[in-house]
């Protein structure tokens, strides 16, 4: 049964809306403050993360976008360069769909720096029309959205904890489609685009949740919340389902339901930057039933506040993505030289193992 957040008296209910949208009312990368003294790190070389590192990057932030295409890494740095002469921007090498790739850039990342406080877990893939498989054997859009990130964040955790860091995590107003399907998280069973994509939209807004609620009970001291950027025109239609499915033709002729990346971007760059942006908050735009406008507080899909199946999700993901988040100290367990305990073992088979490509 979902967990519902303590209601509020119609006055109490009032004074808040007032507060909160007093507080965001057309927020702008104008007020972002300013972040010379830190280092962001965006996965997505494109549409979001550009406007993410673009607007971080105007602000003095240090800042590291990682994608899988170095070719589209170098033409974004370039992008930023010219639009900020000086920015301290670079590309790391990083494949969300490739848990080894995910190890490997985290490895890399906690050895080189001193300090990471904040990241972006933005980079997805959205209903490609025939199931594909991540290079583990997980479904494509359930391994890169979901499994890659929450990997990325736990191989990234020593970092993040001594930095006492900022983790924001990218969702989509598909989450409230969205169920968590144990019996079938891969869709190997039945693959259906939009129901897988919203499954994983669905993972990431559940593991942004679950991650405040864990660093709040081991005092890990990192902040997590989400965001979602409505619909906004970014390659992420076109890349995926293709320019000729129904999305890409929405898109190519009814562009006005489609805000711009920039506009997007904001709720994403409010939770990033705002001191006003509370842990385990979620953003997004404030018209249109979250379609498109300014940021604000977002409406939480009710199965996202449903704690006993974010914790077994975790326990789930954990286990899939074969790593651990240490609970106590700041070193990350390595399971590949432990026993997964045996409730991870459960999990792992109650969502099936994964097929081998």
């Amino acid at each position: 049964m979902a967990v519902r957040p303590p209601e509020l008296t119609l006055d109490e209910d009032a004074t808040a809306f007032f507060d909160k949208g007093k507080l965001m009312t057309h927020w702008t990368t104008s007020d972002i403050p300013p972040q010379n003294d830190r280092t962001a790190m965006v996965t997505g070389t494109g549409g979001l993360a550009l406007e993410d590192a673009l607007a971080l990057s105007r602000a003095g932030c240090e800042v590291i976008m990682a994608g899988r295409n170095p070719r589209k890494g170098a033409d974004a740095i370039n992008r930023i360069r010219q639009q900020v002469p000086g920015a301290r921007v670079r590309f790391e090498l990083l494949d969300l769909a490739d848990l080894a790739s995910v190890a490997a850039c985290g490895e890399r990342l906690v050895g080189q720096l001193h300090r990471l406080q904040l990241l972006i877990n933005n980079a997805a893939v959205m209903v490609p029309p025939e199931r594909r498989l991540t290079a583990d054997g997980f479904e494509l859009q359930l391994g890169t959205n979901h499994l890659g990130h929450f990997a990325l964040t736990a191989h990234l955790m020593p970092l993040l904890r001594r930095s006492a860091a900022k983790v924001v995590t990218v969702s989509s107003i598909a989450a409230v489609q969205g169920t968590i399907n144990f019996d079938d998280l891969n869709s190997k069973n039945s693959y259906v685009p939009m129901t897988a994509y919203a499954q994983s939209k669905l993972a990431n807004l559940m593991f942004a949740f679950e991650l405040q609620r864990r660093s709040e009970a081991h005092g890990w001291g990192v902040t997590s919340m989400a965001a979602h950027p409505g619909v906004s025109r970014t390659d992420l239609l076109v890349n995926g389902p293709g320019p000729n499915s129904v999305q890409g033709r929405l898109r190519r002729y009814l562009p006005f339901l489609f805000q711009p990346a920039a506009r997007g971007a904001l709720p994403t760059l409010f939770a990033a930057t705002s001191p006003t942006a509370e842990p385990g908050g979620y953003y997004g735009p404030d018209g249109l039933g979250g379609i498109r406008g300014y940021p604000t507080v977002a409406k939480i899909p009710p199965r996202a506040l449903d704690r006993d199946v974010a914790a077994r999700l975790w326990d789930v993901s954990e286990a899939l993505a074969k790593v651990r988040f240490a609970s106590e100290d700041s070193r990350l367990e390595q399971p590949d030289n432990v026993t997964v305990d045996a409730r991870s073992q459960q999990m792992s088979a109650a969502a099936s193992t994964p097929p081998q490509s």
